[in-house]
């Protein structure tokens, strides 16, 4: 199954990132890169941006990959991530590395990338739950 969760997961590039506020969820849209093995997922946002601060009081956040513009309704996959959000510190030397991903993958992020007030998200993967169709689901904890 994480076969088809990482196949999911790098044939993909958008998800939705769900952050709380007090008792107050929020989704929203994000371009991501993931590492070889997805178990963390790479994201911009300004410092400015409600999910920030959101992830900033709570770091518990959950991600939705799926394919549903792909394949017919009963056969699309969608992918609940459960994870631990952080930002990489200025002086991770992996910043660089990580910034020049997301470019590579997601050039339209460049305007983000370079403001002061951006930060890069890391989404460390604490479980999965995939459907595959409409009746077949799989939880994973990692």
């Amino acid at each position: 199954m994480i076969e088809k969760i990482k196949a999911l997961v790098f044939e993909k590039d958008i998800c939705v990132l769900a952050t709380v506020s007090k008792k107050r969820p929020h989704c929203s849209l994000m371009a991501y890169v993931a590492d070889e093995n997805a178990e963390k997922f790479y994201m911009t946002t300004s410092k400015l941006t409600k999910k920030y601060t959101n992830i900033e009081n709570n770091p518990n956040v959950s991600l939705l990959v799926d394919s549903r513009e792909k394949q017919n309704r009963s056969q699309a996959q969608a992918l609940t991530v459960s994870g631990v959000c952080e930002t990489i510190s200025p002086d991770d030397s992996q910043k660089a590395t990580l910034k020049k991903m997301l470019l590579e993958k997601h050039p339209h992020l460049e305007t983000i990338l370079e403001k002061p007030d951006s930060e890069i998200l890391c989404v460390r993967v604490e479980s999965y739950l995939f459907l595959d169709g409409l009746t077949d689901a799989y939880f994973i904890e990692i």
